[in-house]
């Protein structure tokens, strides 16, 4: 599996500087060669390498492998601007967004990444320093910090090319490691996971991952967007920005700390992890006005995310189940009905008479329905 690894650079103002001026120049670059891209069609690397080498070379101050790397780095901005498009990513082809995308050439902002393969970038792992290709000539030495478990898996795994990348004035290097998958043992059982909105993640084992806080925080966000839209300026459009992503962040840590502790507890007991499988739940449901923008930023998904790759990586079973009636079936005599659930919180069985929370019922379900699951997954292909 593909791993990323960021470290970060410690470089000297002479270091830093030579650094900005290189990130500089290599943009520049890229946008020479994606209007060349653009204006002649060429969307292959071989073609555009060509037309564009020797100008990245003269014009630019590159060597030859940055031009190189800066030639493939255009050529992946069209397939991705491409994958996007035949998506709809971008909508219609008749809107504006759509219109705009095609009708201008790619363009690099002057601090957009830029990938070192090792002909441009080497690691001194023992040292903890880089060697890099600047404008202003190799720079030996510059220090990199990492923690010990990203620098042991950077000297076995990493593999391919590196990218520079400067933010918030500050600087680091995201490498690519591509690391085995551990081999995935035989469950004893399984934990279902509910995920929801007021209970971010309830398990069947009973565990409640409150989403309170979080909820508190993002209507508070939402109260400071709605200011701030209202003054219409500069500099209020970039505060909006900024915040944005810091909701962003701070949504992403709880899911990592949430899906973190409960892929610890799997791999602790021996049990796989199973949630519902929820895709296209924003197109099949239908929300009151003040509903859809609770659902719309809901991190369900980025939490099913990231329970699947720690998963895998630690090498614990991971299953996706249906989700029909995960909350209105009893898990004791099978009797589903809307009406056995007549609070959010609570379930009580019409039939049978179980009762308990909600979530805890859905977590069972999922579990269940897992079991059912893995026997079929694991069967062994029939002969012909």
């Amino acid at each position: 599996m593909k791993v990323v690894v960021q470290v970060k650079l410690l470089p000297t103002p002479e270091e830093a500087s030579a650094l900005v001026a290189t990130l500089r120049a290599c943009n520049r670059a890229a946008g020479h060669a994606s209007t060349v891209a653009f204006a002649n069609d060429l969307k292959d690397r071989n073609g555009l390498q060509k037309a564009v080498y020797t100008d990245l070379k003269a014009a630019f101050g590159l060597s030859a492998q940055p031009a190189v790397r800066v030639v493939k780095k255009v050529v992946d901005a069209y397939a991705t601007l491409k994958a996007n498009l035949q998506a709809g990513n971008l909508g219609s082809s008749t809107s504006k967004r759509y219109r705009a995308a095609i009708g201008s050439p790619v363009s690099f902002r002057p601090d957009a990444a830029q990938p070192f393969d090792d002909r441009c970038l080497s690691w001194q792992y023992d040292a903890r320093t880089v060697s890099i290709w600047t404008v202003d000539g190799r720079m030996k030495g510059i220090r990199f910090a990492c923690s010990p478990d990203q620098l042991k898996t950077l000297v076995a795994y990493r593999r391919g090319e590196s990218d520079l990348v400067q933010r918030g004035g500050k600087w680091f290097l995201i490498a690519t490691c591509d690391i085995p998958d551990p081999q995935v043992y035989e469950p004893v059982d399984f934990i279902g996971v509910d995920r929801g909105i007021v209970n971010l993640a309830t398990t069947s084992d009973g565990s409640n991952y409150q989403g309170r806080r979080l909820s508190r925080y993002r209507r508070w966000q939402a109260r400071k967007r709605a200011e701030l839209q209202a003054r219409q300026t500069r500099s209020a459009t970039r505060r909006l920005a900024r915040r944005a992503q810091k909701e962003k962040r701070h949504a992403t840590h709880v899911n990592h700390r949430i899906s973190k502790e409960i892929v610890s507890v799997a791999q602790r007991t021996g049990r796989g992890i199973a949630v519902e499988e929820l895709g296209g739940i924003r197109e099949r449901v239908r929300l009151r006005r003040d509903q859809r923008d609770t659902l719309s930023s809901w991190p369900f998904h980025q939490l099913g995310q990231h329970l699947a790759y720690k998963a895998r990586k630690a090498g614990v079973p991971f299953l996706e189940v249906d989700a029909a009636h995960t909350s209105q079936r009893c898990p004791r005599c099978g009797h589903t009905e809307r009406a056995n659930r007549p609070a959010r919180d609570h379930f009580r069985c019409r039939r049978c008479g179980l009762a308990g929370p909600a979530d805890v019922v859905a977590g069972v379900n999922v579990r269940d329905r897992a079991r059912s699951a893995w026997v079929f997954v694991t069967a062994p292909a029939p002969s012909p």
